[in-house]
């Protein structure tokens, strides 16, 4: 299988970001997911927008002295992921938050990126959740055209606390939006005791993926505790002809329990396994 291997620099928010890529380069990966989440991640899209060329090229510099590419663009707009949520009902917020969305695309562009992340958006319970699934699906589709006509690839991460939280939410998400891919994390539905084989499906909708331990109850934990199949996994990957990046993503914040792993060891453990696995397939 040929698949090419990221780490994200928000594995390590203790370290300053040179810090992080240095630790992510001596690793032994060659791409990096950068995480552009505001006042949560060392690159924050309030800053890195006050000029987007001067900071995407330092960024792309940084990169590039360490033998480093970026492999995926995610935007976070706040750590509540709800007051700017693409569906917003708020026009004005909508705006702001397909302002940030361009903006990242000549980011993304302009550090050599071919690919971009942003959530799918939630549920508004003033609303209820046809009438925010169908602002979700708008302001995606626009995303796709707009990525599209930027020569980039844009995904949407399906997540804890989302519009969509079932492997079928998100098919039918997809059905909805064309061209629409998934940044898959099956994380966030082992969380919800949902199994691989019903994961599956959504692996030819993939452009880019994020690999972690979890379990029932967890979104993030040790390998050892880790119930997700990864060869498995990697074989369906095969199977649907994958060959883009895989990125192994701990995260340490202090939300569902996910600042309780060695991100460093546990990186090193999962990098082993999905590099041995993959060499074989």
């Amino acid at each position: 299988m040929k698949a090419k291997f990221a780490c994200a620099d928000f594995t390590f928010p203790l370290l300053s970001h040179p810090h992080a890529l240095d630790l992510i380069a001596n690793l032994g990966f060659t791409g990096v997911d950068i995480g552009l989440f505001d006042q949560r991640s060392h690159l924050w899209p309030s800053k890195e927008f006050k000029n987007v060329k001067a900071s995407a090229r330092k960024l792309k510099r940084a990169l590039g002295d360490r033998g480093l590419v970026a492999a995926d663009v995610f935007l976070q707009m706040m750590p509540d992921f709800t007051p700017y949520a693409i569906n917003q009902p708020s026009a004005a917020r909508r705006r702001k938050a397909r302002d940030w969305f361009l903006r990242t695309l000549e980011y993304a562009d302009a550090v050599g990126c071919e690919h971009v992340t942003t959530l799918p958006g939630v549920v508004f319970a003033e609303e209820g959740r046809d009438a925010s699934l169908a602002r979700s699906a708008d302001e995606l589709g626009w995303r796709v055209e707009e990525s599209r006509a930027a020569g980039l690839i844009f995904g949407t991460e399906a997540h804890v606390g989302s519009i969509v939280t079932t492997p079928e939410e998100t098919a039918d998400l997809v059905r909805r939006v064309p061209g629409l891919t998934l940044t898959l994390d099956y994380t966030h539905f082992t969380r919800a005791g949902i199994s691989d084989r019903s994961i599956e499906p959504l692996v030819p909708h993939a452009s880019h993926f994020h690999m972690r331990g979890a379990c029932r109850g967890r979104l993030q934990c040790n390998l050892k505790q880790n119930t997700i199949d990864y060869p498995r996994m990697l074989a369906a990957m095969a199977q649907a002809g994958y060959q883009r990046w895989i990125g192994v993503e701990y995260i340490w914040i202090d939300w569902e329990h996910c600042n309780e792993s060695d991100t460093i060891s546990e990186t090193i453990q999962l990098r082993d396994l999905i590099r041995s696995t993959a060499a074989k397939l």
